[in-house]
């Protein structure tokens, strides 16, 4: 590329930035002064938008969609399928003698109608109740894509019961907002009139070959591998890790940072990640819920411009065994309306009352709702993620670093912290500039890490959408506020600096088995966790119960985020997905092993015993030693993955039998994945036997180094 076509795109970069984004600069532009007013209002303050708002909204919103060439509007909503989803209309608007106006009206732009009775609703409504509500977030900008005006929206049942996962999001955000904004006024910061948090998540996805995924049905229905023999280089060298970026992988994330450009997504980072084939992309951070309306576009863009570069991009969180899963690492923090981020220590974080009482409020957050934390990062592919490899473990604790933890130890015992000097990094090269160390490390086998001004949630899947974890987060936090609020509530001013000191101490007794450090994948930290009290959930069928446990049930209606049955409706939805995924990938397994490799074991077992027969008739005084082993290997593993198949489907059809969609989930996990992964060992080395000209199907070495 020259120097002037460089400079050319560099200059562009401002002007496509947002330019597919009906965003403040264009709503400034296209409404009248008091419309502008009252929208900013309600995105500020949270207030009631009233409908001839909506509709000069409305109507600024389709002159500038259909000057950016959009012919369709839709409600875009996020069900609990984990996907979005969308029903496009035009803007046309028959008038008489074959003519067409492009219209749209406020009434159309705050609510929709879409058919609710195919997306998951874990029993909130019968089939024939089909009616279903959209209503727009105007907190989230519309954007255009594939000439279709996109408004972000909630998605509700006919009854009003909440059937996404931005309703709950919003509605956690709120009572953040409240319990932060009270907490503030009585620290006596009462300028403060609402809290946002503010979301970063960091994206891991893998690239492959088209036509090799093409080849391969678990990558098609599964998502991910279901056997396959290691490659001779893995992860091992390290090489991979922040390396020089192929050309084809460079050109697509060049593509795939403009895309997400035009839709005001701040795409930030990309480098390669550990293991090969695998990249990230880390964004600016955003409110929560638009960063979770970020993310969702984010992955669908991924797909979309690397089918244009022939790849595939995979989210699965663990598509390829013995190297490196995929995470979603979830940066969140808490920032009042006056642009101050209640997270950040200071110079001073053990003389900080406003971050101290916040930071112990996440921390007891965490302690007293790790299992809800934990729940909302379960899912079949996470399960075989977390643990190692850069993902951290299923037990939920948190990494401070040295300096707040000396702080919070000297608040426990009252002893006196002295501000922490800068030290200055010796590289002992003196041609490099001098730059300090941070007072803290980073912690990679850490759920969730202080990361100098926010915390990194680093158990989210790959392919989740962020509003779980942060709904989670936000309630926890505003709980653990309300409480706070009430020890100090009434307290004198003059009194405020030693009571906040004595919540801080009660609180650093109550909750620090929650603060870990060190490292989370010896055995010695699980017997530790353990001794501390600790939850241990390694799979999805043993986190999901903690969902709807009395607690839980409690935090969530207490602070209006579900209804007791919302929230059990979401525990059937979630077992009846975990079931579902394997039910899938035990298929897949099954016909994988039957149609494509148990007869390429049959014919290179054949090939092979006819080699060695032609040997020893025509010349005996050859040993044939070697191929009747590598037959005998070959034909053991045929009759044993025989034999497997149909305890397999055994297995399945006796967890469908059962009663009871836990008891189904359970038998899937213990008894199903069990024997899957029998197979997989069997498979993996009868494959190795095999050359990879005589298998059906692209090998770990052609996916994963084939770009």
């Amino acid at each position: 590329m020259t120097h002037e076509l460089t400079k050319e795109i560099t200059t562009e970069i401002p002007t496509l930035y947002g330019s597919l984004v009906f965003n403040d600069k264009v709503m400034r532009n296209k409404l009248p002064k008091d419309m502008y007013k009252a929208l900013r209002k309600t995105i500020e303050n949270g207030t009631h938008l009233e409908l001839d708002v909506a509709n000069s909204v409305a109507v600024a919103m389709k002159e500038w969609a259909v000057e950016n060439g959009a012919t369709h509007f839709t409600h875009w909503f996020q069900p609990m399928t984990g996907f979005t989803a969308e029903k496009h209309d035009s803007f046309i608007t028959p008038v008489g003698d074959g003519e067409v106006i492009m219209d749209f009206s406020g009434k159309e732009l705050v609510k929709g109608e879409p058919d609710a009775s195919s997306f998951p609703s874990g029993g909130l409504r019968a089939t024939f109740e089909a009616r279903g509500y959209t209503a727009w977030d105007p907190t989230s900008p519309a954007f255009i894509k594939d000439k279709t005006l996109y408004i972000p929206t909630a998605f509700c049942s006919y009854g009003g019961q909440a059937l996404d996962k931005k309703t709950p999001l919003l509605r956690s955000m709120e009572a953040l907002s409240n319990s932060a904004v009270k907490m503030l006024h009585l620290l006596g910061n009462t300028g403060v009139t609402r809290v946002s948090t503010t979301v970063g998540p960091e994206q891991e996805y893998f690239l492959v070959d088209k036509e090799l995924y093409k080849k391969r049905k678990d990558l098609i229905f599964c998502g991910r591998t279901l056997f396959g023999a290691a490659a001779p280089k893995g992860q091992e060298m390290e090489d991979h890790y922040f390396g020089s970026i192929k050309s084809k992988v460079s050109a697509y994330m060049h593509d795939l940072d403009e895309e997400l450009w035009k839709l005001g997504i701040p795409a930030k980072t990309k480098h390669n990640e550990v293991a090969p084939a695998q990249h990230e992309l880390a964004p600016i951070f955003d409110t929560a819920n638009v960063a979770v309306d970020h993310n969702q576009l984010t992955m669908e863009i991924m797909k979309k411009v690397a089918d244009k570069h022939g790849l595939v991009c995979l989210l699965h969180e663990k598509p390829f065994e013995g190297i490196n899963g995929s995470g979603k690492h979830n940066n969140w923090s808490m920032t009042t309306n006056e642009g101050v981020n209640l997270l950040d220590p200071g110079s001073t974080p053990a003389e900080n009352i406003q971050f101290l009482v916040f930071l112990m409020a996440v921390i007891k957050a965490v302690d007293e709702y790790a299992d809800l934390m934990r729940v909302s990062a379960t899912s079949a592919g996470n399960d075989h993620r977390l643990g190692g490899n850069e993902a951290p473990p299923a037990i939920v604790s948190i990494f401070l670093g040295d300096e707040l933890t000396a702080v919070l130890n000297s608040i426990e015992n009252d002893t006196y912290f002295g501000k922490q000097e800068k030290i200055q990094l010796e590289t002992g090269a003196h041609v490099l500039p001098h730059f300090f160390k941070d007072n803290t490390d980073r912690n990679r086998t850490s759920p969730f890490a202080f990361t100098g001004n926010k915390f990194e949630f680093r158990m989210l899947g790959s392919s989740a959408s962020v509003s779980n974890p942060n709904m989670v987060l936000n309630t926890a936090v505003a709980e653990a506020l309300d409480q706070f609020y009430k020890e100090l509530e009434g307290t004198k001013p003059e009194d405020l600096e030693h009571a906040v000191h004595e919540l801080v101490k009660r609180a650093i007794k109550k909750h620090k088995r929650v603060i870990f450090n060190g490292n989370g994948y010896t055995d010695e930290w699980v017997t530790e966790a353990t001794a501390r009290g600790l939850y241990n959930l390694p799979s999805t069928p043993d986190c999901l119960p903690r969902f709807i446990a009395d607690k839980n049930v409690e935090l969530f209606t207490k602070h209006h985020i579900f209804t007791k049955e919302e929230i059990l409706s979401r525990y059937e939805i979630l077992l009846e997905n975990y079931v579902k995924t394997l039910g899938i990938e035990a298929r897949t397994l099954e016909e994988m092993l039957t149609k494509d490799f148990l007869p390429a074991v049959s014919t290179y077992a054949g090939e092979v015993a006819a080699s060695a027969s032609s040997k020893r008739t025509f010349l005996p005084t050859l040993s044939t030693a070697t191929e009747e082993a590598l037959v005998t290997s070959l034909s053991n593993a045929y009759t044993s993955l025989t034999a497997g198949i149909s305890e397999l489907k055994a297995l399945t059809a006796s967890a469908d039998s059962l009663e009871g969609m836990q008891a189904i989930a359970d038998s899937y996990h213990k008894d199903v994945l069990t024997k899957m992964e029998e197979l997989r060992l069997i498979a993996n080395e009868a494959e190795a036997l095999i050359p990879d000209s005589k298998l059906p199907y692209p090998t770990y070495d052609q996916l994963l180094f084939s770009l």
